[in-house]
């Protein structure tokens, strides 16, 4: 080994070397990035630079408006880096409207647009940030970097900042994301936990949207919310999207839109982007295209919809801690409550201390003790010492020692004091001092309800225009294969037993997406479910392929197959609702001879009539038998079925069709989410054939007749009846016509049959609405009117007195408007005697 190398070795080893600097270099890089740069305190809730431009923007304010450019460099002074990341976090400070006023082009978090260059933009602080971050004589301070300076520790901040403003963050080997609450909220909440009650807090942006926050989990590691646009359907044609999710920009949105687009997902003609002061994107839809599918969709392939993931880490003592939103709350309440505490005693002690002066003061010019000055005294001590020694006889009516600092003070004094008037000014000033101690003794001996009252205040003054912009509601689970457009073609070439999208030359089959399963059956009785591919192996003689819908109990498959080891025939029905893809599955017996004489696929259960042509080498003496499947049992997929002959089959044909042998579909409406379901949830609407239809009315005045499509959107908080349409029923509905202050009644049938169209039947008028409607055969009208003692019920047959007219029609006047007012429909009939109000 050669010398050089021995040398560079000794170098390494040696703990004066590279590997000596190496054991704390890498630690004390990741704890200045951790405590200085990128995760906030849990005092203040910011991070240094933040704390830094708020500190110079304090040392510079004089109400008017300074460029930002010389916040930066005013900055510069307390933060050892450049004016790059300075400008960045005091435009983020802007843009969140809290801490800073701003003028000029400060950008937008909605667009993603940046803000001008910062000799053209200025700032102030808020009053709000004047009220709750600063006083000087409760900080704690410290050494700028290049000993200049001195800097806050932490500012003195008496809101819980870090939950309203939120805070993201990379620091080395840990990260933070906060994010942003509610005004108004977190001062309630703040209230709540001093008065020792429950409290809940969840996120709030200025983006707008929707957010579920089921699994938010107070903002701990690990919990998540999902956060979405709010899209509104202009008309079957035409989508618009009112805002955006939080941390998504109009053009990364509209970026997400176009390749979703562009990959099939969705199926759109154009999106344009009208943001101006309010965001407007509308997406114009391509002919025959679902508006509420493509809701969905635009929720499952773009990002209409976003999951965030929050991660509350903040410097508490100097090291980084993981706690949740409600501990934050909790921590910087108990804060302020100790900061207003201090801000008491310090008050106290100021007024102790001015009372204190003011008695001597009078004393010393009521007790003419300031004659001791025109005395001949051989020094300025001894005068001191005679004014002390004057005021002997009453100490008693102060409350400390006189110190000879006091002394020299009064002796400063302009004789002009010893005029009567003077001395009642002086006695006014006692007397409103004693007033004011006895106030601050007051708030600090009921610490709490002064804390409550400083939130309050905090409320009234500044919570105006800060109510929840962001929407909370539970989302609905979005399946993304029931979604997808489908935006492939299948193949299938039976005879060599492959299906996919890359067949072109093969049998088409259907149009599918390339998120679709698809369920194949081979003619010796084999079943596969496989993911859309170009190409993909089933097995050879492929009688049917089908997309696979997971979990459907009513596609029934009828089967004729015969076992190749016996010869004997069987027939079976069953359902194929959950498998396991790509494995292969035996539906006959699994013998090579094992062969498919029928099959055939029935939506909701049909039962056909079958002709069973036996071999004419059969021993039967009859070689034809009609078959019943409606006389079978759905059974299991791996059922063997039953006997249908012994004798070996010629051939089986379809001889009649049968009617459904399962009971119609229930259907259930869902006005959490304002969707159809199957699955048991909310109001039900009745079991219903293939056929039948739903009525839907809305409080804005219209009707709407629609199918039993699941993926159907509705908004549940405007549907006042759901049920299934009957065109015999007539409907009763009462509604306002607001310009002429009362409301009226009408009857009619639904006379229209277009689907999925509105159709309005009040009369048109702003601020008409429906009150109230219902299809009972025999309405009666409940209405009750008054407060309190005067309350007076009166109840309508109302067959009685409005007769049934065309849906158009205008209707009768019921009453008057009146806030009192209130109507429902009698669920049970009552006799006219039963003292529950008149009966008409």
């Amino acid at each position: 080994m050669s010398p050089a190398k021995n040398k560079k070795e000794d170098f390494f080893e040696n703990e004066s070397g590279v590997s000596g600097q190496y054991k704390t270099w890498f630690l004390d890089y990741a704890s200045y990035v951790i405590l200085e740069r990128a995760v906030p305190a849990l005092e203040d809730g910011l991070k240094p630079v933040q704390r830094r431009i708020l500190h110079a923007m304090k040392e510079m304010d004089d109400g008017r408006f300074n460029k930002a450019a010389n916040i930066i460099g005013q900055s510069m002074q307390y933060h050892p880096h450049g004016d790059a990341s300075i400008g960045d976090a005091l435009v983020n400070l802007g843009q969140k409207d809290l801490l800073i006023e701003t003028q000029g082009n400060w950008g937008d978090v909605r667009t993603g647009d940046e803000a001008a260059a910062a000799r053209y933009i200025e700032a102030r602080l808020s009053k709000f940030a004047l009220e709750v971050a600063f006083n000087s004589k409760t900080t704690e301070w410290q050494l700028s970097y290049d000993g200049r300076k001195n800097e806050p520790v932490v500012l003195p901040m008496k809101f819980p900042l870090l939950l309203a403003q939120g805070a993201e963050g990379i620091a080395v080997g840990l990260s933070t994301k906060i994010l942003p609450h509610n005004f108004c909220e977190l001062i309630d909440a703040s209230i709540k936990f001093l008065r020792g009650r429950k409290f809940e807090l969840y996120p709030d942006f200025q983006t707008g949207g929707m957010i579920d926050v089921t699994s938010y989990n107070e903002g701990r590691r690990g919990g998540k919310v999902r956060v979405r646009a709010h899209i509104e359907e202009v008309d079957k044609k035409t989508l618009a999207i009112r805002d955006v999710p939080y941390g998504v920009t109009t053009a990364q949105l509209m970026d997400s839109i176009v390749k979703a687009n562009d990959q099939g997902k969705i199926k759109i003609k154009k999106v344009t982007d009208n943001t101006a002061a309010e965001v407007e994107i509308l997406i114009d839809l391509s002919p025959g295209i679902s508006p509420d599918i493509t809701i969905d969709a635009l929720y499952a392939f773009t990002d209409c919809e976003v999951s965030i993931s929050p991660n509350a880490c903040v410097i508490v003592e100097h090291k980084p801690q993981f706690m949740s939103v409600h501990q934050l709350l909790k921590d910087s309440v108990e804060l302020t409550r100790e900061l207003l505490r201090k801000e008491l005693e310090i008050k106290l002690a100021e007024l102790q201390d001015k009372w204190h002066y003011t008695s001597l003061e009078k004393i010393f010019f009521e007790e003419k003790i300031y004659k001791e000055l025109e005395k001949k005294h051989e020094t300025w001590e001894k005068v001191l010492a005679a004014i002390a020694k004057a005021f002997e006889p009453y100490k008693k009516q102060l409350k400390r020692a006189i110190t000879q600092e006091d002394i020299v003070k009064l002796t400063e004094k302009p004789v002009r004091r010893i005029y009567k008037l003077d001395i009642e000014e002086l006695n006014e000033q006692i007397r409103a001092l004693d007033a004011e101690i006895k106030q601050v003794k007051y708030d600090l001996n009921n610490i709490v309800d002064f804390a409550v009252a400083y939130y309050e205040g905090l409320l009234k003054k500044y919570g105006k225009g800060r109510e929840r912009k962001t929407e909370v509601k539970l989302f609905e689970a979005i399946q993304a294969k029931q979604v997808a457009i489908a935006n492939t073609k299948l193949y299938v070439n039976r005879s060599e037993g492959f299906i996919g999208s890359g067949l072109k030359k093969d049998e088409y089959v259907t149009d599918v997406s390339d998120l679709d399963d698809i369920i194949a059956f081979t003619k010796s009785g084999k079943m596969k479910v496989v993911k859309m591919a170009d190409k993909a192996f089933i097995g050879k003689d492929i009688i049917h392929v089908a997309v696979f819908k997971k979990n459907d109990e009513r596609t029934t498959y009828n089967m004729i197959y015969s076992d190749g080891k016996s010869g004997i025939s069987y027939a079976k029905r069953f359902n194929v609702t959950g498998i396991t893809r790509d494995k292969e599955y035996n539906l006959a017996k699994d013998e090579e001879k094992s062969k498919v004489h029928y099959f055939s696929v029935n939506p909701n259960g049909e039962a056909e009539v079958v002709k069973i042509i036996l071999s004419p080498n059969s021993s039967a003496r009859n070689k034809e038998i009609d078959f019943y499947f409606e006389e079978m049992e759905i059974k299991g997929r791996n059922s063997m079925g039953n006997q249908v002959t012994k004798h070996a089959i010629k051939t089986v044909k379809f001889k009649e069709a049968g009617k459904a042998t399962l009971s119609g579909r229930k259907i259930w409406f869902d006005d959490t989410f304002g969707r159809l379901n199957t699955e048991e949830k909310g109001e039900y609407l009745g079991s219903f054939e293939g056929d039948d239809r739903i009525l839907v009315i809305y409080d804005d005045g219209n009707y709407e007749i629609t199918d039993t499509e699941l993926t159907q959107r509705f908004e549940g908080d405007k549907v006042l009846l759901i049920e299934k349409f009957d065109p015999e029923k007539i409907i009763t509905a009462v509604y306002l016509e607001k310009d002429k202050l009362q409301y009226n009644i009408k009857r009619f049938k639904i006379e229209t049959t277009t689907l999925h169209n509105k159709f309005f039947f009040i009369k048109e008028g702003e601020g008409n609405h429906l009150e109230t409607v219902t299809t009972d055969s025999e309405p009666i009208l409940v209405i009750q009117s008054g407060r309190g003692s005067q309350i007076r019920k009166a109840k309508i047959k109302v067959e009685k007195v409005v007769e049934v007219m065309g849906w158009k029609a205008v209707g009768a006047k019921l009453t008057d408007f009146s806030k009192s007012l209130e109507m429902e429909w009698e669920k049970k009939k009552k006799s006219a005697d039963s003292g529950q109000g008149e009966l008409f």
